[in-house]
Parts: structure tokens; sequence; C-alpha cells
């Protein structure tokens, strides 16, 4: 429902057929007159204990979400809050709420109707701030009298510290909160940044019988509904509406999945497309560059559209200096603490080059959008002219410049293994030195300790030298004209040579007793399905040199994706060896494969042979024994891919192996069937699981008891990469024999 102008105060269409203020009082503020000609976008997800409610207009967008806890919540991990995100700045609110005489558990909140009908609406004053006040209002009810025990505002990164780690608090961030009576009777919390110039503040109104008592800094409820206002004056972002994110021929989505639509355009805008929410709302490399290649098909291309916001905001942030590509910016509140931190006066944003992985996925993005789309085509002169702006250590370097360096860089890194005798283990791509992450999987267990990952290695760097030498071949780096064929070379190599150093093979019966024991040490209710062994046990390792001065990090995974979708391998014995050991894998149960009726895991430690793997990889570990969305996505479309190539006149040899071509189209089916049985969870960002009535049944990440780290982590409701089955559909065609 749109808002107009009306003597000066925001107001919502009536029956009545005479303008009135709003009755709600919601949000009473001057908007200057401008008006949004567009219906707002809205949107609720539910993911107990997790309401979430997102609002977009032509002036901000918003994510809030509110936790009540369910009768089977974990109360030492839930508890009643009320979080509002922002993608401008990442920066948003939260307040923690506890009841004062229950017990804990009994406090639940929630968001009521608002006399407009909606549950939230947008807020907007142009008053005499640098910049207008925007965000959202509500009606949040509690169903008994509660304190409001701890306020956070400023930046989403400062919450995350609090909510993930061991519940940091900063001083000089909480004690700049100021606590205000308002009209009404009301409440306001609010903070000047540490900018000195923008502010947050979140408000609180009684509605009826309800009442609010300050105590010492120390706000108390009484039962009932208050009317919430939270808002904040940074420089917003141009958000890219749902009709133009996609392209022309994919419009129909829009009435087809228009949940999955509307939240890819809430992490879309002009400049960049944000990673997820409500935690890593802003941009992360790798995470918008792996969205782009699986969304292609559907994603709007040309000048402003989305597929050149991604690879804009990459070249933008890459570092000139070594070409490394940024994983993670780091702005605005969060920004100037860190500098301060540094003894830095500054509120320049600062970025994170830690990652490995990130550097190969620039050229291949670049050539699936400038070599194999005619609009990409056409573009490619201009826009690599366009000049840096966002990093102050690029202004006035050319995107076309910085694509350069980055290649330079990967060009430098993967000489070594390519030489004659070079394919050695001392000359694979390795974690840089002060690091323990370094990909996709970078949590603090995440591969194990290890220091040289199988998906980089095997897949992302040949697969972005093959793109740099047809990058090189339509002219991309005249610097370097003998790339073309160079390249070419180095990929052919690196394709071949690396499998090996990660390959394992466990013979039958020792498999069968590893699975048995990590079943019954672990005490686990499932079945350890070894007697369904009848054959060796092959798979890759995830990294190497791991953890407990572990070799190989024996623990099966489905980073065997990445080679899927990214490569054509044309070593055929090779190549049907690996296409053989994935297959069974999506078909095993686990865990003795990867498949649950969740989904598909991203690591099953049960050949591990030591307890370091089941303690580390757990079902409520960021990448333990748990369901990525984006993974199954990559894999269904990998899978796709080297299926079609039997349509090609270069069959690969697999093709007419019928009985392994038989299981690849039975392991195809068997995953869509997981991924169609998890439809509800498929736009989220990460998920775990319990295992119940002999049946592994979805679990939010948030709700499990914590793993051995210590991190809390909460998956986000909406995942850029988790929208890829925008794209990633199941082919009929590839229907073959079920099993």
């Amino acid at each position: 429902m749109a808002y107009r102008c009306v003597n000066n105060q925001l107001v919502y269409p009536t029956t009545s057929t005479t303008d009135s203020p709003n009755p709600t009082g919601t949000p009473i503020l001057p908007n200057g007159g401008v008006e949004c000609i567009e219906e707002p976008t809205r949107l609720h997800l539910s993911d107990g204990p997790y309401e979430n409610y997102f609002y977009g207009d032509c002036h901000s967008s918003s994510h809030v979400v509110v936790t009540s806890p369910l009768d089977d919540s974990n109360l030492t991990f839930i508890s009643p809050r009320l979080l509002v995100a922002w993608a401008s700045g990442n920066s948003g609110l939260l307040a923690f709420f506890q009841p004062q005489d229950g017990v804990n558990g009994s406090l639940t909140i929630q968001l009521e109707e608002m006399p407009s009908g909606n549950t939230i609406e947008g807020v907007y004053e142009s008053g005499s701030s640098r910049n207008p006040v925007v965000g959202v209002a509500g009606y949040v009810r509690l169903n008994s009298s509660a304190v409001l025990t701890i306020p956070i505002l400023g930046s989403i990164r400062t919450m995350r510290d609090f909510t993930e780690g061991p519940s940091l608090l900063y001083p000089i961030i909480q004690d700049a909160l100021i606590i205000e009576e308002i009209a009404n009777s009301g409440v306001s919390i609010s903070r000047t940044w540490l900018d000195n110039v923008t502010t947050t503040q979140l408000s609180f109104t009684p509605v009826g019988d309800a009442g609010i008592k300050t105590d010492n800094g120390t706000l108390f409820f009484e039962s009932g509904t208050y009317q919430f206002n939270a808002t904040f004056d940074y420089p917003q972002l141009e958000r890219i509406s749902p009709d133009a994110v996609l392209n022309p021929s994919s419009y129909a989505l829009l009435s087809q999945a228009t949940d999955q639509a509307v939240s890819l355009s809430f992490l879309s805008y002009t400049d960049k497309l944000l990673a997820g929410t409500w935690r890593f709302l802003t941009y992360f490399g790798r995470d918008t560059m792996i969205a782009m290649l699986l969304l292609q098909p559907v994603l709007s291309e040309g000048k402003d559209s989305a597929v050149e916001a991604v690879i804009g905001a990459v070249l933008e942030r890459v570092n000139s200096t070594d070409g490394s590509v940024c994983h993670e910016e780091t702005i605005g509140d969060y920004a100037t603490y860190l500098n301060i931190q540094n003894n830095i006066t500054s509120t320049d944003p600062q970025y994170d080059y830690k990652m490995i992985d990130t550097d190969y996925f620039l050229p291949i993005t670049m050539e699936y959008y400038f070599l194999r789309s005619p609009i990409g085509r056409a573009r490619m002169a201009d826009f690599l002219e366009t000049k840096a702006t966002v990093d102050p250590n690029n202004a006035g370097m050319s995107y076309r410049d910085l694509a350069l360096v980055t290649a330079e860089r990967i060009m430098d890194l993967t000489a070594a293994f390519a030489q004659p005798g070079g394919q050695t283990r001392d000359n694979l791509i390795r974690l840089k030195e002060d690091q323990i992450v370094g990909q996709w999987r970078d949590s603090t267990y995440g591969i194990g300790g290890g220091r040289i990952p199988y998906d980089v290695n095997t897949a992302l760097v040949p697969a972005a030298l093959r793109s740099l030498s047809q990058l090189s071949t339509a002219g991309f780096f005249p610097e370097h004209p003998e790339w073309s064929t160079l390249a070419s070379r180095y990929a052919d190599i690196w394709e071949e040579s690396t499998l090996d150093f990660f390959s394992i093979t466990i013979n039958t019966e020792e498999a069968a007793s590893l699975v048995s024991d990590y079943v019954t040490d672990n005490q686990f209710s499932f079945p350890s399905q070894a007697e369904t062994l009848t054959s060796p046990i092959n798979f890759y390792a995830l990294a190497l040199e791991g953890n407990n001065n572990q070799d190989l990090v024996r623990v099966m995974n489905t980073d065997d994706c990445f080679r899927l979708f990214l490569l054509n391998s044309t070593n055929q014995a090779q190549l049907t060896a690996f296409m053989d050991q994935v297959s069974t894998h999506i078909l095993a149960p686990y865990p003795v494969g990867l498949s649950t009726d969740a989904g598909l895991l991203v690591a099953n430690p049960a050949f591990g042979g030591d307890p370091v793997y089941s303690t580390n990889f757990t079902n409520s570990a960021y990448h333990g024994t748990v369901i990525w969305s984006w993974q199954l996505a990559m894999m269904a479309a990998g899978l796709e891919r080297q299926l079609d190539r039997c349509n090609s006149d270069s069959q690969p040899e697999f093709c007419a192996n019928e009985m392994l071509h038989v299981k690849i189209m039975d392991a195809y089916n068997h995953l869509w069937d997981l991924i169609e049985d998890n439809e509800d969870q498929l736009s989220g960002e990460v998920w775990g699981w319990t295992y119940t009535d002999g049946r592994f049944e979805t679990t939010p990440l948030g709700s499990l008891p914590p793993p051995p780290d210590g991190t809390r982590p909460e998956s986000n409701i909406r995942q850029l990469w988790s929208l890829t089955f925008l794209a990633v559909r199941r082919n009929s065609e590839f229907s073959g024999t079920r099993r």
C-alpha cells in the first residue's frame, strides 16, 4: 500500500473519500512532500522461532526480525528480541527482552496488524539532517511484562559480535546510547555513530493500556502493544526493483516465484549485490559471483543491470597492489570503529583479502558475461573503461586495469605447478600464511584445519585459467597475447594433475568398521548403514594437511560440484571415475554417503577414523553435517551440464557406459527429489537436522546447541546464492530410471 503526503504527513488510503491523517499516528513524520509512486515491496517469511518482515520503497529497504521462543526452543540460545537490518551502511538495531516476573521462556513477542492493514510501514522524514531519516514502524505486542535488557544500535557487525561470539559489547558504542522520554508516554533509544553525524533511533510508544517505565537507563514494559519506530539517516543505496533485476524473458518469475524474486530484489542494488540478510547484508565477492554464475540465465544484463553490478562491485574492490579480490567489505559505523582501533580517524571502508578462492571467480564471471552473452559482448568496451570510485586506493583506475592486475596474479600463482616436473604438493595453492580460512567453508573447522583446499586446486584454478585463455583470445589482455595458449596449457595440467593429491580409497571392510564406530561412539540414533557397503569407498579429501597431523582431511563432501559445474574434463578415465564416485555419494544414505531426508550434506566425517572429525563436523557446525542450498543448486546444475554433454558430437565415454549413465541420471533425479522435498528451505542459507521417528528433520541452525568452536551461527532467512533455484530447474530430459 503506497502512502501519500497530506498536510505534510504520511497517510494511507482509506475507504473514506476525504483525505485525513493516518489514524495510527505511524509514522507521523513530515516527508517534505516526497512521494513514492510505486507500491512498496512487502514480504513476510516465517522460520520459527524467527518471523521475518521485509519492507522496501523508493526511500529505503528494511528487514525486521522478531524472535519469540517456541515451546521446544532451547532457551539458552533463543530469547525474545526485535531486530531491524538495513543494507545502507550494513547497519541496524537490536533489542533483547526478558520477562519481568515470569520464568525464562514465558515472554513472547509478535508484530500485530496496524490500522492501515499492514504489519509494518515505511518511515521517511526530510528535515534538518544532511540525509533523510528513513526506516520502518510497526506494532509489537508483549504477552507479559518485560524488561529491555540489551539494545545495540549501529552496525550489523556489532550485532553479530554479540549474537554469534562470546557476547561482545563495546563500551565506545554502548556508552553512547541516549534514552529519552518522547510524546504520548513513549521512550526513545538513540545513538550517534562514531562518524559524529549519523544517528540510529529506536522508539516505543504505548498503545491502549500499555506503559513504559525507566529506571537508571533500563526500560520496563507492561504487557500490551507498542508502536515502534526504527530509523536512521545514512546515505541510501539505490535498490534494483523486482522487474529490473530480471531479464525480460524471465519476468514470469515475478508471479511464479514471487517470494524469491522479491528477495533477490531486496539484495540487489545498482552498485553491488548483497550476500544475505540479516547477517551478511553487504558486499561479499565470492557469494555474489557464485550467485551470478548460477543465476545468469534469469538476471538482467546491460548498463545498470544486476550482472554488471556484480562484476563492477568486484573490480571496484580489487587490491590494485597485488591483484587480490576482496572477500568482504567493512563499511559504515563498524569501519569507523576499526579505524579507531588502529589509531586512525577516518570513516573509510576496509576490505578483507584473506580468501584465496575469490580471485579465481573473477575471470570466470567475466568470461561468462563478456564472451557468452551477446549483451555482454556489446557492453565490454564501455564497461572496461569505467573508472573506479569506491575504494579510495583505486580511484581513477579503469576496470580494465583492475581486471589485468588480478589476471597477472593468477598466472603468477599457477605457473610453478604447470612447469615440467612442477606437479608437486609444494606448488599447489595454499591458504595464506596467517589465515585458517580461505574458501567458502570459512569457519574455524570448515576444512578441518587444512592448508590446501580441494575445491580451489582441482576446480577453481583450472576453470579460471580456461577463462583467462578465452578472454585473451578475444583480445581482453593485449599486454599478454601469449595467455591465449599459455593459460590453456596451464589449465590442462591443473585439471588433470591435481585430483590424485586428494584421492582417498578405503576398502569395504575398513569402511564398514569406520562408519559403525562413528555411529556408536557418538551415540547417534540413526542406523550406520554399514551393511549397504559392498565395495570400497572412494572420495576426495576436503583439504590437505589438516588438524591432528592429518595428511588428508578425510571428510566426504559436496565440493565435487565445482568441478561438475565449471569444467568439461577430457581425461576420460579420470572423468568416468569422478562421475561414478559423485553419483555414489548422492545416492548413498548418510553416514555411508551424503543423502538425508533434509537434503544433501556438505560434509560427512564418518570415514575420518579420528574423533576430531565427529567433534568438529556436527549438525550445528556452520560447515559440518549440514545442508547448504546453493551447494544443492550447483550440484544439480553441474550434473545437468555433464549429462548434457551426452547430447553433443563429442560424447564423454561415461555416456556410452549404460550402467554408469543410468546411475548418474538416478543420482540427478534423487538429488532433485531431495531438493523438491525441502522446497520450503531452499531460499535460506543453511540448515541442520534432528533425527526423529526414523527421519532426518530439517532444523534451523540457530536453534541447535552451538558447535565446539563456540560460535552460534544463525542462518540467514534469505541468502543471495540460495536464490539460484530461480534459474536452476529440474531437466525432465534426464528423468532416467529411478532407483
